[in-house]
């Protein structure tokens, strides 16, 4: 049967409903998922549509693949994961996903509803699929009536469009895969407009901000739809701001009030500690962007105005003066409104004073990564980097600059998963394909899901994908260093990654130095992915011998 055959029927199946709604109605134009016994029928429902079907080698794979699509592009990376196992496998991602406020849509498959929760034994059986899921999702649903399908998809996508966003989980029985459902008469998906602040507090916010001394900005993910009324309204404020990691780039590259993702460093705390009055908008105040060194030292002592669309937000991690519920970006615009005469408050002076006093470029725990960073500069200016928890993203938390946002992301914030960068760049990779793409894995971190090279090489994805290799678990054997407790199980040994790469068909090449990154970037070929494998105690003679660890 045709598509246009399958449109004119009055009733089709539940799964080829769903697909016809995920593409005619919300416009899903990619989906990630391995199929199994208890998914085979939604597939049918995929035969002759214009959907791409991505398949990862694990679950958590696609879900970390679906949370570079979103955060790449906007829109909610889609997930098509089997019963039980599958939904174990990418919980940890889902995990990430909500600690971001990430949309992602994970439909599952689950037991025939007639069984539910009895505990027979079944294929890939849970006591509660739903319960076990709920702690990593805005919401869990257990479809029961095949006919409610589209209100579900429209609670789901009012989520992600109107509200907080986060993962979100749609599970629907085996036996209703098939059954027969009504086409609804309007495909029309609703308009939604997210919440404005209260005019009044936003008059007052306004008003608190134009009386300020020295006031501060903190810009958040929240706000990266908006980096036109958000480099305005700073600029009209004259005030530093600090753009957090997924905030990087909201004002452009290298921007004179931006401070970066630098909140922990001391020259940073101590301009927020002197602030007058802050505007923290989109942003949750969280640890690993303002206080990644854990030892509780960034405080706000001035008036605290805060926006954010959750108000549970309003009142963690800071103690907020004025706290005002809405969407980041309509309150940076309709902050901008209040503020029509430029104010001169010193901010660019305070701006380079702060990062000055920081000499990021110059710090011994930064100057290893400072070439590397420059060299990708140079030779991918527009490129998304796409991080794992690794020595080098913690490093380019901090020097990274990006000239637009959504081009720079990782997983060492908020959950801090391990192996999410490799599946992240390919989903970022997938939503912007005229974009270069990097992905910065450690040589500890990519076996988490180094299968996922194979997905690179059979989908085509032009990924570079950098990886650093310092034998280990950096990180962690600094840490026991420390606290004084022996190194176990962080000296693990590597395999030939050069080898692998090319039994997935991957081409890769080992470098040592500045230079050869150059030269390997320079020469890449941009069919599919490579592997740039760095030598980290190489890479760091390299830079004693040239002296390159200073180079600006």
């Amino acid at each position: 049967m045709s598509v246009e055959e399958a449109r004119k029927r009055s009733t089709v199946t539940c799964a080829e409903l769903l697909i016809r709604l995920l593409r005619e109605t919300y416009g899903v134009s990619v989906l990630f998922g391995i199929p199994g016994v208890h998914t085979v029928e939604l597939y049918r429902g995929l035969e002759g549509s214009d959907v791409q079907h991505i398949t990862p080698r694990h679950e958590q794979g696609a879900g970390f693949m679906a949370d570079g699509y979103a955060r790449a592009s906007g829109q909610p990376g889609v997930c098509l994961i089997i019963t039980g196992p599958g939904m174990t496998n990418i919980a940890t991602a889902m995990g990430q996903a909500l600690a971001d406020s990430i949309p992602m849509l994970v439909i599952s498959s689950v037991n025939r509803r007639d069984t539910l929760g009895l505990g027979q034994g079944r294929l890939h059986e849970l006591p509660s699929q739903q319960q076990m899921i709920s702690g990593v999702a805005r919401f869990s649903h257990t479809l029961l009536d095949a006919n409610t399908l589209p209100d579900v998809l429209a609670r789901a996508f009012a989520i992600f469009n109107g509200a907080r966003p986060g993962p979100v989980h749609i599970e629907i029985p085996i036996d209703l895969f098939n059954a027969p459902v009504d086409v609804p008469a309007s495909w029309q998906a609703p308009t939604l407009y997210r919440a404005a602040p209260d005019p009044e507090g936003l008059a007052e916010a306004a008003r608190l901000l134009k009386a300020a001394k020295q006031p501060l900005v903190l810009l958040g993910g929240g706000c990266a739809s908006a980096p036109e009324a958000a480099r305005a309204l700073v600029e009209q404020l004259d005030a530093p701001t600090v753009t957090t990691i997924n905030a990087k780039g909201l004002l452009g590259r290298d921007h004179p009030l931006d401070l970066g993702a630098n909140a922990a460093l001391p020259a940073v705390r101590e301009l927020a500690a002197k602030a007058d009055v802050i505007l923290a908008i989109g942003t949750e105040l969280g640890e690993t962007d303002y206080d990644v060194v854990f030892d509780d030292g960034f405080h706000l002592n001035g008036t605290l105005i805060r926006i954010d669309l959750d108000p549970e937000q309003l009142v963690r991690n800071q103690r907020t003066t004025l706290g005002l519920v809405g969407d980041a970006g309509r309150s940076l615009a309709l902050l901008l409104g209040h503020c029509p005469e430029p104010l001169k408050r010193q901010g660019m002076e305070r701006t380079a004073a702060a990062l000055g006093a920081l000499n990021l470029v110059n710090d011994p725990a930064f100057t290893d990564f400072v070439p590397l960073y420059k060299t990708l500069a140079d030779y991918l200016p527009e490129a998304i980097l796409v991080g794992d928890s690794t020595a080098p993203v913690y490093a380019g938390n901090h020097l990274v600059s990006q000239p637009a946002p959504r081009r720079y992301f990782n997983a060492s914030t908020g959950y801090g998963t391990l192996g999410y960068g490799l599946p992240a760049a390919l989903g970022a990779q997938l939503a912007r394909p005229e974009l270069p793409v990097v992905a910065l894995v450690g040589d500890g971190g990519v076996m988490f899901t180094l299968s996922e090279m194979a997905t690179a090489v059979e989908a085509r994805l032009p990924v570079v994908i950098v990886l650093w290799h310092n034998a280990g678990y950096e990180e962690i054997r600094r840490y026991m260093d420390a606290n004084g407790v022996a190194r176990l199980g962080v000296d693990i040994q590597a395999p030939n990654f050069l080898t692998l790469a090319e039994g997935f068909g991957c081409p890769g090449i080992l470098v040592e130095s500045p230079a050869e990154f150059a030269e390997a970037l320079a020469n890449r070929e941009t069919s599919g992915p490579l592997l740039i494998e760095i030598d980290a105690a190489a890479w760091q003679k390299s830079l004693i011998s040239t002296g390159d660890n200073n180079e600006e």
